[in-house]
C-alpha cells in the first residue's frame, strides 16, 4: 500500500493550503466529525485529512467524511521494512496544525501521561511543539468533574497545547452538565483565527 500522505512538505507554507489534521476519538460527540469536516473544508486554502481511533469509528460513518482518513490498520499496511514510511511521522511533518475534536477522557489521560499507543496518540507524541495544536475535551460531567481531568488538561496546556473548553448543555446520556465538546462554529471560529495569523506572518 502506497502512503497516502507526503513527506515533508516540498513547497513552502506560502506556496501551498494550509494542512488541518483533525484527530477524532472516542465520545459521542465524533457524531459531529463529518459537521466539523465539512466546516472547515468552507475555509479557502485549507486542506483537511482525518486520523481517528478506533472506537470513534462507532460513532460517524466513513463514506460521511469526505476527506482523507486514517486509523490504526494504516500505520502497519504502508511499513515492510527499514526503508518504508513511518505513517505518525509522515502525518506530523505534514500538518500545519492539529485539531483533536472530541478529545474523549481516556485519550485525554493517554496524552497527558505519553502514552502512544494508536495511530492518532503516536502523531501527538511525535507533534512539532512549534505548530499549534487544538484540543476539545468531551466527556460525561462525572468523568469532567473528577479531580484528575483538571490535572490532565493542565498539562496538555503545558505542553503548549491550547485548549477549546467544553460547554454546559444536555448530554447524550439524558444529564446536564460541563463536559459537551465546544460547538462546532466555536472550533471552526478558532481554526479561523490561528489561519489569519500565519497569513499576516506570510
Amino acid at each position: 500500500m502506497e502512503p497516502r500522505v507526503s513527506c515533508p512538505a516540498a513547497a513552502p507554507l506560502g506556496e501551498r493550503q494550509f494542512r488541518v489534521l483533525v484527530g477524532v476519538t472516542g465520545s459521542v460527540a465524533a457524531l459531529k466529525l463529518p459537521l466539523l469536516v465539512a466546516r472547515l473544508l468552507d475555509i479557502p486554502g485549507l486542506e483537511v485529512a482525518v486520523v481517528t481511533t478506533e472506537r470513534a469509528k462507532h460513532f460517524y460513518s466513513p463514506q460521511d467524511v469526505p476527506v482523507t482518513l486514517y486509523s490504526d490498520a494504516d500505520e502497519w499496511e504502508v511499513w515492510r521494512c527499514r526503508s518504508d514510511p513511518v505513517l505518525h511521522i509522515d502525518l506530523r511533518r505534514w500538518a500545519d496544525l492539529m485539531l483533536v475534536a472530541p478529545l474523549d477522557a481516556n485519550t485525554l489521560g493517554k496524552v497527558a501521561s505519553g502514552i502512544c499507543d494508536n495511530l492518532l496518540t503516536c502523531v501527538i507524541r511525535a507533534w512539532d511543539l512549534r505548530k499549534p495544536l487544538l484540543f476539545c475535551p468531551a466527556m460525561n460531567t462525572a468523568m469532567w468533574e473528577h479531580p484528575i481531568t483538571a490535572q490532565q488538561v493542565g498539562q496538555l496546556k503545558a505542553f503548549g497545547y491550547i485548549e477549546i473548553p467544553c460547554v454546559v448543555k444536555k448530554l447524550v446520556c439524558g444529564d446536564q452538565g460541563l463536559g459537551a465538546m465546544a460547538e462546532v462554529d466555536t472550533i471552526v471560529d478558532k481554526v479561523k483565527e490561528i489561519l489569519s495569523r500565519h497569513e499576516s506572518c506570510q
